[in-house]
């Protein structure tokens, strides 16, 4: 009789092996961190003597779920900003918040803290990217679970590293540091097409083919990841990450929800691997993956939870169920992928797709002891029918739960008996996250309240004032202009012709300032549109300074190329009131006494004026200057012979209310 360390006995052993065995009273016999027999446990009793022999009577025996994409330091951002689309929620709230708190401490804590929900829900491997993942690899392995744990790579900085440089510099020591240990699958993770480029998507594909460990990144998440692609490269994303060399490479493509077949070819070419995490997916509303027509196409499909930010739980359970019920719905077909196949891409496909497949996934003789037991009548699982082998795969799919999980072996090690934790000091790690949501939610509570804090968070300002002296007056038609443009002392350098839509957000608070988000565009003499530019502004309600009573020194203190949609700036700030204007402007730089100045000549579209408003303007830089130039500006005022009573010392947005106040509490810098 041979000598074991364990013997699970007497539970329903669902194998998930490919001839998809499942053995009534059942057995497993482990012997240090692997599977030495799987039978009937009368047969098995016979052959083998159990140092510890653990009944599971009216138990399910499965092998350890696999979660094939997460983010678990971000548990401690769990809540954070949610019913948000994607590229707001992570450019305006998590990657603010990520640049703030982001450390060693803060990626140890947060992966401690998902491995022991991860664990509570049968969960004993899974795939990760994230910051610092060295320290997410030591708390996985303090845990005692198996992860494949990307580090990640930005075409920006991070919290982690200045530049991707350093992103892969750190890449390469992590993967030689914890490359060969048993728990451990180190991985390259850049983040996303749209967050990298081809050189360093190259460059990943280079690194993890000479060190043979997987990439792992998000692909095709959103409809307009798609279509920014094709915008920018005139083909989809695969195609442009195929260019690049990175499926060369051991890839997980996460999410793949707008892959279209030609794609899927592609990647099943290339035995690259897909992560389907069906809850985040709809929570962001970026779509229902094309999972059914994958499969078709021969892809290995695993199921992931995603980051608990987005989806809000890595619990796996609810995640296959919506896989398998999601999927059933978007082909129409309630034959859709049944319950066993569900399963399978919760294991044994799932440890394929994270390249794990010959070591993990199904209760076989060699495999890791990576092993769950599951509580097979509850209530809520209760009668039961047994004329049909496989009920028992549509029992543990649509009725089973998390809370249903009692035991979790991982690598021949338990982690938790009888629902009890046995690696994790649960309560501290629950103090020491709630702690950390104290100093998260008072930052956020205090960028909320400040409009320029806001807009920094997004990143991308010009972080610098720009001061401007100008003064705007109504003219009574465009003839005027011909007494300044014509006259000595101005040299016309250049004229242009635009077609301005401004969004102004504006606040509570008349100090808080307001954000302008304008679209210029560039107009030709036929009248059609040559170029587009868009822009964001900050500006402060008040003027600096009067000269003359007419000439106005304002300041501009933050702009930028807006190269979010304007959809996003709306949904961001939230602003208590939302204001467009349109305007045609012929704009001239001149030179007034060897002085440049811009000249625009304005006809308001929206809302529509019956006059026409000249502006004069320059930019300048002291008090001096400044003083010097509206000098200036009230000759050429002279030149046009405008009455005082033609000078406006309001903006266009103050002209739409009938008293001429501003409704807002103050005047706006130049618009």
């Amino acid at each position: 009789m041979e000598f074991v360390d364990c013997l699970l006995v007497g539970g329903t052993v669902v194998t998930m092996n490919r001839q998809f065995d499942i053995i009534p009273d059942g057995a497993v016999a482990i012997r240090e961190s692997k599977i030495i027999a799987v039978g009937r446990s009368a047969d098995l009793r016979e052959q083998y003597q159990a140092a510890e022999e653990v009944d599971c009577s009216n138990q399910y025996i499965l092998p350890g779920l696999v979660n094939a994409h997460t983010h678990v330091p971000m548990t401690l951002l769990r809540g954070l900003a949610d019913d948000l689309r994607l590229d707001v929620w992570l450019i305006g709230y998590c990657m603010p918040t990520e640049r703030e708190f982001v450390t060693p401490e803060f990626c140890r804590l947060g992966a401690g803290l998902a491995c022991a929900e991860m664990i509570r829900s049968g969960i004993t491997t899974f795939a990760d990217m994230y910051y610092y993942e060295k320290d997410v690899a030591r708390a996985t392995a303090d845990a005692g679970l198996r992860g494949v744990l990307g580090q990640t790579v930005l075409k920006f900085p991070s919290p982690d590293a200045e530049s991707y440089e350093h992103s892969l510099d750190y890449a390469a020591q992590f993967i030689e540091e914890w490359k060969g240990h048993p728990l451990i699958t180190p991985a390259i993770a850049p983040h996303a097409p749209y967050s990298t480029t081809q050189q360093i998507l190259s460059e990943c594909a280079q690194l993890a083919v000479a060190y043979d460990v997987p990439i792992l990144i998000h692909i095709a998440e959103t409809k307009l990841e798609q279509d920014d692609s094709m915008a920018a490269y005139g083909r989809p994303v695969v195609p442009w990450v195929e260019e690049a060399g990175l499926l060369g490479a051991k890839v997980v493509a996460a999410h793949c929800v707008h892959v279209n077949p030609s794609e899927m070819k592609i990647l099943h070419r290339h035995n690259t691997t897909v992560a389907h995490c069906p809850t985040s997916n709809l929570k962001l509303a970026a779509g229902i993956a094309p999972v059914t027509e994958m499969l078709k196409h021969k892809l290995t499909v695993g199921i992931g939870t995603d980051g608990p930010a987005s989806n809000n739980d890595l619990d796996m359970f609810e995640e296959v169920r919506l896989a398998a019920i999601l999927a059933k719905t978007a082909a129409n077909d309630p034959t859709a992928l049944p319950a066993r196949e569900a399963l399978l891409m919760a294991t044994r496909q799932g440890a394929e797709a994270l390249y794990l497949g010959d070591v993990t996934g199904s209760l076989e003789v060699g495999k890791l002891a990576d092993i769950i037991t599951l509580d097979a009548g509850p209530s809520h699982n209760m009668p039961q029918f047994h004329r049909d082998p496989n009920a028992v795969y549509s029992r543990i799919i649509y009725a089973s739960k998390s809370t249903d999980v009692r035991d979790v072996l991982c690598h021949g090690r338990w982690l938790m008996r009888g629902r009890q934790l046995l690696t994790l000091d649960e309560p501290s790690l629950l103090k020491a996250a709630a702690d950390y949501a104290v100093k998260v939610d008072a930052f956020l509570a205090v960028r909320e309240k400040d409009t320029l804090r806001k807009l920094l968070a997004i990143g991308g300002l010009e972080q610098g004032e720009s001061f401007e002296v100008q003064v705007k007056v109504r003219v009574p038609d465009d003839l005027v202009m011909d007494r300044l443009l014509t006259h000595p002392d101005v040299q016309i350098l250049k004229k242009v012709h635009y077609r301005q839509y401004d969004t102004y957000f504006l606040f509570d608070d008349p100090d808080a300032g307001r954000v302008r988000y304008r679209e210029d565009d560039l107009m030709g003499d036929d009248g059609e549109v040559k170029s587009v530019r868009t822009r964001l502004t900050y500006t402060t309600p008040s003027k600096e300074r009067a000269f003359h009573s007419a000439v106005l020194l304002s300041r501009s203190r933050f702009l930028s190329k807006a190269d979010r949609p304007l959809r996003f700036y709306r949904e961001y700030f939230q602003s208590a009131e939302v204001q467009e204007l349109q305007k045609d402007r012929q704009r001239w730089h001149i030179f007034y006494q060897d002085v440049l100045f811009y000249v625009n000549l304005d006809e308001l579209l929206k809302p529509a004026m019956p006059q026409r408003y000249l502006e004069i303007k320059a930019r300048t830089w002291s008090s001096s200057d400044a003083e010097n130039k509206a000098d200036r500006i009230q000759e050429m005022l002279r030149i046009l012979e405008i009455k005082p009573t033609d000078i406006i010392r309001m903006e266009y947005l103050e002209l739409q209310d009938t008293d001429g106040v501003s409704s807002r509490g103050g005047e706006t810098p130049s618009q």
